[in-house]
């Protein structure tokens, strides 16, 4: 994944409550950490979203698991934001180790919702600004 002016990265702290029986990171814990990502990066524009009714939900979620994660490596997960459609956006991740190994890529479908009539909302210009 080559880093644009829509891509954005992060690291994420793994604990020990994120491995299986196995000694690797859990499958299901793979999403949490796609959404720790996305709070880590938008976390006031979020906030600021939801204070004037404009949610974010996901509507489809998707992982293609490389290698395993275990306790010890670094994890970064680099996003982009490929286009915005009228009332969702994709947001392609990949979970790697910041030294060339990829342990995962994956997707989400974020939907914009009206808060209070809990309706799909045409994506405000100003929330596409501030994610480009």
């Amino acid at each position: 994944m080559v880093l644009s002016s829509r891509d954005f990265s992060t690291e994420i702290e793994l604990r020990f409550a994120d491995l299986d029986a196995y000694g690797h990171v859990n499958n299901a814990t793979y999403f949490t950490f796609l959404e720790t990502a996305r709070v880590k990066v938008f976390n006031d524009n979020f906030v600021d979203f939801m204070n004037e009714g404009i949610f974010f939900v996901v509507s489809h979620a998707e992982c293609d698991y490389k290698k395993p994660i275990k306790l010890k490596d670094r994890v970064f997960i680099d996003f982009s934001i490929p286009a915005f459609g009228r009332v969702s956006f994709d947001i392609l991740y990949q979970i790697h180790n910041g030294q060339g190994l990829v342990f995962s890529t994956a997707k989400t479908t974020m939907v914009c919702i009206d808060a209070q009539s809990h309706k799909t909302k045409t994506i405000p210009d100003k929330v596409i600004q501030s994610m480009t």
